[in-house]
């Protein structure tokens, strides 16, 4: 990921009705859930709602799916993944051991982080 990939990624997540909803995508997990429901659950004006998830689908955060009149949305969940890699690529100056130390921690919590890639392992070693 670019730093202008995840400037567009934060920028889209800069509302606290697009953290409400992108969290309430996460937890449904791969089933996602139509845009007149995400209004519903959330008391929210569906036009409101609407207007949100397209700047979310604009930047990747969302995939969105036509079901007949409905679209149904998704948590793009590898690209929020992938901006948690690039905001931690250089965790603690390369010292892998330390910076597994701190995904187990916090994997407790979120139980979906995956586990750091030799190749990702490699970028963090210096010489």
């Amino acid at each position: 990921m670019d730093k202008m990939v995840a400037t567009q990624i934060f920028e889209s997540l800069s509302s606290g009705i697009r953290l409400d909803i992108y969290r309430l995508l996460v937890k449904e997990g791969t089933g996602g859930i139509v845009s007149g429901q995400i209004a519903h659950i959330l008391d929210l004006p569906a036009n409101n709602v609407s207007f949100h998830l397209k700047a979310m689908t604009q930047a990747g955060l969302l995939t969105v799916v036509q079901e007949g009149r409905f679209q149904r949305y998704r948590a793009n969940i590898p690209v929020m993944l992938d901006l948690i890699a690039y905001l931690t690529e250089e965790c603690c100056s390369g010292n892998t051991d330390e910076c597994a130390s701190f995904r187990e921690e916090v994997s407790g919590h979120l139980g979906c982080l995956p586990p750091l890639s030799a190749e990702s392992q490699s970028k963090r070693s210096f010489p």
